[in-house]
């Protein structure tokens, strides 16, 4: 069954989709120019804040890695969430 974390939303993913909070972070050069993560050809990070009853690999509260184009980004109440498969998730973030 899925789980939620402490935040007040009421959001339950279906069957193997799992529901990540993430943050696009900036990054300066060495030259003073700050690259937004969006400008970047690299995995995201996430953390999975609640999984769908199929969901057999991840957990809630996991950091994850995830391809920069996967599943669909959601605002709700102000903040960054993503609905993923959970065959998009790349890997868990050290346990």
């Amino acid at each position: 069954m899925a789980e939620a974390t402490k935040t007040t939303l009421k959001f339950r993913p279906l069957k193997e989709r799992v529901f990540v909070s993430y943050a696009e972070e900036a990054e300066r050069t060495a030259g003073g120019i700050y690259l937004p993560e969006t400008a970047k050809e690299k995995p995201q990070k996430g953390k999975v804040e609640a999984v769908g009853s199929e969901v057999k690999e991840v957990k809630v509260g996991d950091g994850i890695l995830f391809d920069k184009y996967s599943g669909s980004k959601i605002n709700l109440d102000g903040v960054d969430y993503l609905i993923l498969k959970e065959e998009d998730i790349l890997g868990i973030l050290g346990n």
